[in-house]
Parts: structure tokens; sequence; C-alpha cells
């Protein structure tokens, strides 16, 4: 159903630094790169960055986030583990949680600009 996510980001340079080393193990990489945005997926980009200047800091009390399905725990501990090294910031350390209808295996983080993501295997 959803084709694409895009997330605002202050600094494009730092923010495709960011993201080029949380996704590698996850088998995204930088498919797009133009002047104020960036595309990352594994054949098409699914999740892109656009640099708004004048953005003001995300608050952490937005209530949004975005949810990336990974393989295995292993990934989304190595998700959180690269978060928190590229300057992200924990939301969630990685562990088992309920979800609506069964368990899963998550980390939250905050990357640099406030954004929260989060990684989830079933």
């Amino acid at each position: 159903m959803i084709d694409h996510v895009s997330i605002a980001v202050r600094d494009l340079d730092k923010a495709k630094r960011f993201y080029t080393a949380l996704f590698a193990p996850l088998g995204f990489s930088m498919l797009v790169e133009r002047e104020t945005t960036a595309g990352f997926g594994k054949a098409y980009p699914e999740f892109w960055l656009n640099e708004r200047l004048d953005m003001r800091p995300i608050s952490k009390e937005t209530g949004s986030h975005i949810c990336l399905r990974v393989k295995g725990a292993e990934n989304v501990k190595e998700f959180h583990e690269i978060a928190i090294a590229q300057g992200g910031e924990s939301a969630g350390l990685p562990g088992i949680r309920q979800a609506a209808q069964t368990k899963y295996f998550g980390a939250f983080i905050f990357d640099p600009d406030g954004n929260k993501i989060e990684a989830v295997s079933f």
C-alpha cells in the first residue's frame, strides 16, 4: 500500500552519511542523489531524505515514527548500535515487544534531526 516515505532533515550531507551507515547492513543503499534530496532502497528508492534548511528541531514527542522490517534480531541490534555510533539517540533498546496482534523484536532510535525510526523483526 505505501510506495515510499520521506523525512525532513536539516543537513542533507550529514543525514546521507548517517543513513548510508544505518541502512548498509539492512541491504538499503542510496539509489538517487539530487541537490536537496536522496533516496534509499534495495532496487527502488523507498526512503527519502529531503533537506529543509530552515527546519526547526523536531520534538521527540510528535508521536510519529517510521518502522522498517528487517530479517532478524541481529539486524535490529546492529541497526540500534550503528545509529548510536553515528550520532543518533536510543528511543528504545532492542528487545521483545507486544504489537497489536503478535510479539516482535524491535528497537527505536532518533536520528540526528529527531526523526523516530524503528527496526522490527517478526
